[in-house]
């Protein structure tokens, strides 16, 4: 998979509703807040900062939405820590009961923007997690159990064996869960749908501009090839592919690759036949699948998280087996689109927020769940910004390990103790 600073050839790509051309950073500008990364975590921010009357500049070293936010899988799903029993022995009950409802809150800050600024993006709610064995219908009734204690706000409903058909056209499956306030949506147009939002509002953004250094002090500045921004706070949201751009963050946040395909066109009747009722599915191994059609009904299919640091020959070869177990119907179906990019995996998949020198921010490490917690970490960021900390707080003061030798070791560190977890699986 070759990278260049356009957009990789995805699905997404191909379908979105237009292609920004912001210019490049030339010269020297002054702002309230400069953001390094043009995706969800940056734009997210930048937006928040904009609306409450910052002067705010995004500085992209390819394509707004380039990364992460422009490749993956568009499941919107609320959460923000995954183990939050985990989360509350570090931080306390206090802290742990903040991000359970910044994890509530990051579905409804997407779906906020989406409305507020009329974003065409092609949402659609429904969530379908899907059970292999008992021990996964266990979880599911536990996890619902523990919803209801909480006063989860949204509908989740058991699907047993004999009523799957109904969401799933597949016998892979032996039980499912449904959550109706999540969902699933176009993640490149969101992403660029809000950077137009941020340009309307007076923002500056700026393409095609990689950060070669970021000058801490009391007016840190950010510095390209061909201009400097001077700010009173910076805010890193690279995440993934923010590299050595802050030697005090490398080795805090490995990336992995993960990979989607997407096939031609269905007909109306085999994607319903598919996905009847039109939700995004996951099952629940460490090296899940996910599924979702897009809006004109392409299965899109991901399943190949790769934790090596090493891209695949062929995504399609080793994802249209995996489609295929799932739906046998898709055998002859031809795969229009590959692609593929980096995730930011934190050792303990806790985000990671914190300060450097007090006025430059940074947040990173969603370990591949990132479209909604993107979004409630670039508000929190942005409050903290604008003097409201609490929620800044919780995390700050999280310890989180550094792998050391850099990628060379964490790579192939990070692939063994996944093996681990799917050997387990396999023998389970």
């Amino acid at each position: 998979m070759i990278e260049t600073s356009e957009h990789t050839t995805s699905y997404y790509a191909a379908s979105s509703n237009w292609q920004t051309d912001y210019p490049k950073l030339q010269g020297e500008i002054n702002v309230d807040v400069a953001v390094v990364g043009g995706g969800f975590t940056g734009i997210s921010t930048a937006l928040r900062l904009l609306e409450n009357g910052y002067k705010v500049a995004i500085v992209e070293a390819n394509r707004i939405s380039w990364g992460a936010s422009g490749r993956n899988g568009g499941q919107l799903i609320d959460g923000f820590v995954m183990d939050l029993e985990r989360f509350e022995k570090k931080v306390g009950k206090v802290g742990a009961e903040i991000a359970y409802q910044m994890g509530i809150e990051s579905r409804d800050v997407v779906l906020e923007r989406i409305e507020k600024y009329s974003i065409e993006c092609d949402l659609r709610f429904g969530f379908l997690d899907v059970a292999m064995n008992q021990g996964d219908i266990d979880e599911f009734h536990e996890w619902i159990e523990d919803k209801d204690k909480k006063n989860y706000p949204h509908k989740m409903e058991f699907i047993p064996k004999e009523k799957l058909h109904e969401h799933i056209g597949s016998e892979r499956y032996v039980a499912g869960v449904v959550n109706y306030g999540n969902g699933h949506l176009h993640p490149l147009n969101l992403c660029i749908g809000e950077a137009r939002a941020i340009t309307e509002l007076g923002g500056l953004i700026f393409e095609q501009s990689k950060v070669l250094e970021v000058k801490h002090g009391a007016k840190p500045q950010v510095i390209t090839k061909e201009g400097v921004i001077h700010a009173n706070k910076v805010v890193l949201a690279g995440n993934a592919y923010l590299g050595k751009t802050e030697p005090k963050l490398v080795g805090s946040v490995i990336p992995a690759g993960s990979y989607i395909i997407a096939t031609e066109p269905l007909s109306e009747e085999l994607a319903n036949e598919l996905l009847p009722s039109n939700m995004a599915v996951c099952d629940q191994r460490v090296g899940l699948d996910y599924f979702r059609l897009s809006a004109d009904r392409r299965m899109l299919f991901g399943g190949l998280c790769n934790y090596s640091g090493r891209h695949p020959k062929s995504i399609t070869g080793v994802l249209k087996p995996k489609m295929e177990r799932a739906f046998p119907q898709l055998k002859e179906a031809k795969i229009d689109y590959e692609w593929g990019g980096n995730i930011g995996i934190s050792i303990n998949r806790i985000p990671q927020m914190g300060r450097i020198q007090n006025n430059t921010y940074y947040i990173q490490g969603y370990s591949g769940h990132g479209v909604a917690p993107t979004h409630i970490a670039g508000n929190v960021i942005a409050d903290a910004i604008m003097g409201d900390t609490e929620r800044f707080d919780v995390f700050d003061k999280v310890w989180h390990l550094r792998l050391p030798g850099g990628l060379w070791f964490a790579n192939p560190a990070l692939a063994l103790g996944m093996m681990y977890h799917r050997i387990r699986e396999l023998l389970a």
